[in-house]
């Protein structure tokens, strides 16, 4: 019998997988993988940014060029080859797109070289976010280009800088391998003279200055990278010097830099996109509905056999605590790291929070609690790294002043120390405040903010900062045609809503999350570490407002940008559960290795803080199959700790930094780190790491099969990070974009025993021997995207009705029904692993009893009905109630019986 073809894709995923792309890692090589991903039950690939980068790129963020698919992946002809694999196999494809940034350092962005090349009068000048009209004399009608590695005059003396001919007006200034562009006048000049360049060989004195001569006549001013921070007066992403910011806003460069992309979704080779970096942009619901707008116009003119429906569109945002996404951008919504937030909240016990607190006061020596290290961290960051991006901000919002005479006395220096410290308490990303009144939330956010800046400003400046919530926050004067009032007053509004959310960014995620320790499962992308659990009710009040605002935003629990895996967070989340023993512990470890710490004249090395973090992250991190004696696998496993800590340490910016690393201190650190795993020094101290780890490894094990069957089960579409079909105990990028084995993985889904293993009415017998290898975790997945396809209503539009669990253990269950017409389905999972399997316990299936007098109250209309086991198979008689003890696994995904 001819086997049926496959179901056609939709444009909404129902299960996504994210893929990495680079040279090492081609489109090509995804076709291989297609196969692997539709038996395992995923709808749409996901991918990394796939138009030009710069040379080497492994994330492909630095795009150099709009206009073609990166011919280091293969190029639109291997799209097309991976698109006909996947539209065989009934799945679709999903892009990533970057509209807030490229990459400016080297010579391989066109735009940026002809503004180099031209100034403003370049074609491609209002494309880039740049003051031409800098207050700096030096920089008056020039951009900075602070790209040099050492001062201007040492790399000039040095003979670093040289002409070549080459580049867009046939002469450039090299060094190393970047390129700045001759002006045209300049070039012509230099190349027909009958001398060429010989003369301006820096090597010689009279070389240099004709250089240097020439050099100041360019609409660029060359720089070392150290004077970014300070002078730069163009907007970078964040604080990187590389990625230069696009006005997305200006319907020329929307134009420009969507062309492609619409292309695309028009002949049906993507089906949707996600947006990264919308709090880049000047105006994201403007761009959002524009973006809305043009692919919906684009769908009508999509192949016949091209996937149906209304594009897919998902933006990545940071949402804070209680902060909720606008529904009137008109996005399926968000791209996960809320839902990654809130499922890792709730498998936390709130019992560990007031011990872990006090433990991480006494090992760390630091009284501070996350806010404060937070407030310090945006005082920091605006100081030492975004300093000439809130000069601008200061400067805008100083314009508006001088432009009215009740204004025009309020100084730019108490401009810029009312805006620095209302920035150092804003608890959001970004408002979106454009012409208009801020809406309630916006509004929220400003009032928040200015309190407890008022607390910390002194009174004589109470009124500018009264003065500057207005400026942010109200009504923009109404004029046809706009006046330049209004446009000041809009560029003033949009240069602080860019500021604060790179100083988020830098603060909060690159440094604050470095410097607090209290227990690291809790410093995720998009979690707030001061919010130590999320109660069952409010993982469920989030889920239903998921479902009900946007049903089909993506569920992740692991991310290219993610700081730990997710299972190794699993692991960190169950020492919550166990705070005396882990106290313990890891006064034992830290006492025991004293003598590996190095006193320097600056203080110990390592800081006693970032000491206790590291044995969290090597209890956390240990490899399943790693065992204490094996040295060879030992030491190369502390390498890439190594690269962990040397990360963490520079983005903590206390002894040491990215900017300025402090050798000694770093080599100190990485010596204590290799101390403690060292067998040869101290046997006992890496058998310890080993036990401790050991012990935790199968209950994390379980939390972290519950974390997998929420992510797939509440309302949104679960995304699948590559490699996290099997256990993921990756670290902080680069190391979460590692090669897959997905020959491995293919292997053991064509395995039948983990299949038959679930079925088993003894799951903990028949597992136990193998749950190490990860292919449990697959097999569970697998079984979810399989019922997901079989049952969409229930998933797509099906509502989300939390259960409340009685019994004696009833605080460690979360359970929940989806219903949609007669169909229904009842997930419950275990919270709280170590109430039903003592540390130590060798897989991470407990006897159900252990559940005791646990149950589930059902409805009345379901008590009746029969369910069917999704996960261990068999079946379930109707009851009023559902006594957990009476089912196979701890973990429960029945479904009802069709009647």
């Amino acid at each position: 019998m001819t086997p049926a073809p496959p179901p056609a894709a939709h444009t909404a995923p129902r299960a996504t997988c994210r893929m990495q792309f680079h040279a090492g890692f081609t489109l090509d090589d995804a076709v291989a993988r297609v196969p692997y991903l539709a038996r395992l039950g995923v709808s749409h690939l996901y991918a990394s940014p796939l138009l030009p980068a710069a040379p080497g790129s492994l994330h492909g963020y630095d795009i150099t060029a709009y206009d073609a698919v990166n011919p280091a992946l293969g190029g639109e002809a291997a799209l097309r080859r991976l698109v006909a694999a996947l539209r065989a196999a009934g799945m679709g494809l999903l892009l990533d797109i970057v509209p807030n940034h490229m990459g400016v350092d080297g010579p391989h962005n066109p735009w940026w070289q002809d503004v180099l090349a031209h100034g403003r009068e370049s074609r491609f000048a209002a494309f880039f976010d740049i003051d031409w009209d800098s207050a700096d004399p030096a920089l008056a009608g020039r951009l900075l280009a602070p790209f040099l590695g050492r001062p201007y005059g040492e790399a000039l003396a040095e003979g670093e800088l040289a002409l070549v001919a080459e580049g867009p007006t046939g002469l450039s200034l090299a060094y190393f391998d970047n390129r700045f562009p001759i002006r045209p006048e300049d070039a012509r000049a230099v190349l027909e003279a009958p001398e060429g360049l010989a003369p301006y060989d820096p090597r010689g004195v009279a070389g240099a200055a004709r250089l240097h001569t020439l050099l100041e006549r360019q609409h660029y001013r060359l720089a070392w990278w150290r004077c970014a921070a300070d002078e730069i007066n163009w907007r970078r992403f964040f604080d990187v010097t590389g990625l230069a910011g696009l006005r997305a806003e200006v319907p020329a460069v929307f134009d420009a830099t969507h062309a492609l992309v619409l292309r695309l979704y028009t002949e049906g080779l993507i089906d949707g996109v996600r947006i990264d970096h919308i709090d880049g942009l000047a105006d994201p619901a403007g761009y959002c509905r524009r973006l809305r707008r043009r692919m919906a116009a684009a769908g009508a003119r999509r192949p016949a056999g091209a996937p149906a429906g209304a594009p897919y569109i998902v933006v990545e945002k940071i949402l804070a605590p209680g902060e909720r996404l606008p529904e009137r951008w008109g996005v399926d919504g968000s791209t996960g790291y809320d839902f990654m937030d809130q499922v890792g909240a709730v498998l936390h016990d709130p019992a560990g929070e007031a011990p872990l607190s006090a433990l991480w006061r006494e090992v760390s020596g630091s009284a501070r609690d996350f806010a404060a290290e937070e407030v310090a961290a945006r005082r920091q960051i605006l100081r030492d790294n975004l300093a000439a991006e809130l000069d601008g901000c200061a400067r805008a919002l100083h314009h508006l002043a001088r432009a009215h005479l009740r204004t025009r006395d309020i100084s730019f220096r108490a401009i810029r120390r009312v805006l620095a410290e209302l920035l150092a308490h804003f608890p959001v990303y970004r408002v979106y405040v454009r012409a208009g009144r801020p809406g309630e939330a916006d509004g929220a956010v400003l009032r928040q903010a200015a309190g407890a800046a008022r607390a910390h400003l002194p009174p004589t400046d109470h009124a500018v900062l009264d003065q500057m919530l207005f400026w942010l926050a109200g009504e923009a004067p109404r004029q046809r045609p706009p006046g330049e009032s209004r446009q000041a007053l809009l560029r003033a509004r949009a240069r602080f809503q860019q500021l604060s959310s790179p100083t988020a960014a830098k603060s909060v995620e690159d440094t604050a999350f470095y410097r607090y320790g209290r227990l690291l499962s809790r410093n995720e992308v998009g979690s707030n570490p001061g919010q130590f659990f999320l109660s069952a009710g409010g993982f469920h009040a989030a889920a239903a407002a998921r479902g009900r605002d946007f049903p089909r935003a993506l569920l992740a629990t692991a991310t290219h940008d993610h700081k730990r895996g997710e299972d190794l967070r699993m692991r960190l989340a169950l020492l919550s559960g166990m705070a005396e023993d882990w106290a313990a512990f890891l006064r034992d470890v830290l006492g025991r290795a004293a003598g590996l710490v190095r006193a320097l004249p600056e203080g110990p090395a390592p800081e006693p803080g970032e000491a206790a973090m590291l044995v969290q992250m090597i209890v956390a991190a240990w490899p399943l199959d790693l065992a204490p004696g094996d040295g060879m696998a030992l030491a190369a496993w502390a390498e890439r700790l190594a690269g962990w800590q040397r990360k963490a340490m520079r983005e903590a910016k206390r002894r040491t930094g990215w900017a300025m690393p402090e050798a000694a201190y770093e080599e100190a650190s990485a010596a204590f780190l290799h101390g403690l795993l060292d067998r040869a020094a101290d046997p006992a101290l890496p058998r310890a790491l080993h036990d401790f780890a050991r012990r935790i490894a199968a209950p994390a094990a379980l939390a972290s099969l519950a974390q997998a069957v929420l992510r797939l089960t509440v309302p949104g579409v679960p995304d699948l990070y590559q490699g996290c079909d099997f256990w993921d105990f990756s670290l902080v990028d680069p190391d979460n974009r590692r090669p897959v084995d997905y020959a491995a993985r293919a292997a053991a889904l064509a395995d039948p025993a983990p299949l038959a293993a679930l079925a088993d009415p003894a799951p903990l017998a028949a597992l136990a021997g193998r749950w190490r290898d990860g292919a449990v975790k697959q097999r569970v997945i697998q079984r979810l995207l399989a019922l997901r396809a079989t049952a969409p209503a229930l998933f797509e539009a099906g509502d989300y009705v939390p259960l409340s669990p009685r019994g004696a253990m009833a605080e460690g269950c979360l359970a929940f029904l989806r219903r949609a017409g007669g169909e229904a389905l009842l997930v419950a999972v275990p919270l709280r692993p170590l109430w039903l399997m003592p540390p130590g316990a060798e897989g991470p299936f407990p006897d159900p009893a252990r559940w005791g007098d646990t149950a589930l109250p059902l409805p009345a209309d379901l008590a009746g009905r029969g369910w069917e086991e999704v996960l261990a198979g068999g079946r379930v008689a109707g009851a009023a109630e559902m006594r957990l003890a009476a089912l196979p696994l701890p973990l429960v995904v029945l479904r009802a019986a069709r009647n």
